[in-house]
């Protein structure tokens, strides 16, 4: 495996190769980030992958100096998935000079569920992400459907941008008590550690109720967040929306595929889960 740190570096690598499977990451990898590039090897070959910290992504009051930052574990993990080049770049590599260039996604996408809790947040993935395909001009990329709004959003930056990759969707890898497999998981302590999966417990009965004929959308969101709120959690929100777009379904819309999003704070530990319907 070839470890590179400057956009120079990695394209002599790449240079010639036009089914470059890429994934990009914020590093401290889990069997979750593992299993993106085993589906990517399916896909694509060479493998690439890259680990960033973005900045941009990250609200004045959220986490990024305490983000982990793992990147000689990490590194450990790469060569047994087949991949071939990790981008790893500083900072000063990938944004040499002011990133005065910003990527938005349109309103109604990029300005709600997460959007709107984390201002700026799908800007800055945005503008990373595109810098990203831009350096590795990969042939596909993966993304984890554990992000479920982020996966939609890159998806359709690219479609409109005409950029030459496709965006493949990976299931949600979960432990075995459901709680969906996250970096900041680290961050829950022991107690906080047990309660973590109820989360994805509400989303299970906000799920089957649906699927036995509820209808009452906002009635099933309000008691979700209700039960969470009762047990410690700060839920920002629990939504169910349409697949396609995020949108809020009518009580009759009975043809379009659903998803129930949630994200919620468990004492310092913001979490986020979806289960599609």
């Amino acid at each position: 495996m070839k470890i590179v740190r400057t956009v120079h570096e990695l394209r002599d690598q790449l240079r010639g190769q036009n089914r470059t499977a890429f994934i990009p990451t914020m590093g401290s990898l889990h069997e979750g980030h593992l299993s993106l590039m085993r589906l990517a090897r399916q896909h694509g070959d060479p493998v690439v992958a890259s680990i960033f910290v973005n900045r941009l992504q990250f609200g004045p009051n959220e986490d990024f100096d305490k983000y982990p930052r793992t990147l000689e574990a990490d590194i450990d993990k790469l060569p047994n998935e087949g991949v071939y080049v990790l981008f790893a770049p500083t900072e000063r590599d990938l944004y040499p000079e002011p990133q005065e260039y910003r990527v938005h996604p349109p309103h109604g996408l990029g300005d709600i569920l997460e959007g709107e809790f984390r201002p700026g947040f799908f800007q800055g993935v945005c503008t990373v992400v595109m810098k990203l395909m831009s350096c590795v001009q990969p042939r596909v990329a993966v993304f984890g459907k554990k992000d479920y709004q982020q996966l939609m959003i890159v998806r359709s930056m690219c479609h409109q941008f005409a950029l030459p990759t496709d965006i493949i969707a990976a299931e949600t890898v979960r432990d075995t008590d459901g709680l969906a497999l996250s970096s900041r998981n680290r961050f829950l302590q022991t107690a906080e550690r047990a309660e973590a999966p109820k989360l994805a417990a509400e989303l299970n009965r906000v799920r089957d109720a649906v699927l036995a004929g509820e209808r009452d959308f906002a009635k099933l969101e309000e008691t979700a967040k209700a039960a969470l709120a009762a047990r410690g959690w700060q839920p920002d929100y629990v939504a169910v929306r349409k697949r396609q777009n995020l949108l809020p379904p009518a009580a009759q819309d009975n043809d379009s595929p659903l998803v129930v999003l949630a994200a919620a704070k468990l004492g310092a530990t913001r979490l986020i889960n979806n289960l599609e319907i």
